[in-house]
């Protein structure tokens, strides 16, 4: 079967521009104007991927708020922000809400069609490990990359695709400091140090959320991040 593409873009040309592309690539594509309308088809089918723009008709901030909302139905759905908007601020704000990628609208249809295929690896990845790797198991932690889903002391944390790879990389070699750029490559996502710091932030606080004693992600002052067991 194939995968569908949602593209929530208020602009009907460039809406179409990049469905197009995306089906002579092979994908399956669903295209919006607007957020409540993308709400309205993602209550009864979730997209396999969504593309937003930030600014959706009288919404200046409409794809801000259609991430929340998708992150609340699904924690694991790949999501990447197309937009205009080039600010450095925009970019994080996005990533912060859960995004796993920010790209404006000046990058090459190539360059686009390229970063949605490595998210698709990403998710086949997660879903096609090495046996052994199928549920990995650390204390109270639990990772099953099968159903993307994360448990800590048999309760279910919701993570999103970068979260869980952040934690993947991390709880793999409990004890061994990963710095920025290992989670970025373990991620296969270009991030800053601040929007790091937020990641890691976002992902103790999940697993506050369920345990409020747990503090398993050790910071490591000028060199990065452990797992703790």
């Amino acid at each position: 079967m194939k995968k569908l593409i949602a593209i929530v873009e208020d602009e009907p040309a460039i809406r179409d521009n990049y469905a197009a592309a995306f089906m002579r690539e092979g994908y399956a594509v669903r295209t919006y104007g607007n957020r409540r309308e993308a709400l309205a088809a993602f209550s009864s089918r979730l997209p396999d991927l969504a593309v937003i723009d930030i600014s959706l008709e009288d919404e200046p901030e409409g794809g801000f708020e259609l991430c929340r909302e998708l992150r609340t139905m699904s924690p694991e759905l790949p999501i990447i922000f197309l937009t205009a908007r080039d600010s450095e601020l925009d970019a994080v704000s996005g990533l912060r809400l859960g995004a796993d990628d920010f790209l404006t609208k000046d990058i090459s249809l190539a360059h686009l069609l390229a970063r949605v295929n490595a998210l698709f690896r990403r998710v086949d990845a997660l879903r096609r490990p090495r046996e052994d790797e199928q549920i990995l198991r650390r204390g109270p932690l639990t990772l099953d990359a099968e159903r993307m889903q994360v448990q800590w002391d048999g309760k279910v944390v919701p993570l999103s695709l970068t979260e869980f790879w952040i934690v993947h990389a991390l709880a793999r070699h409990p004890g061994h400091v990963k710095n920025r750029q290992q989670l970025m490559d373990a991620a296969n996502v270009v991030l800053d140090d601040s929007t790091i710091t937020s990641h890691i932030k976002r992902i103790r606080r999940k697993f506050q959320a369920v345990d409020p004693k747990f503090d398993a992600i050790q910071t490591v002052y000028g060199m990065g991040y452990r797992w703790m067991e």
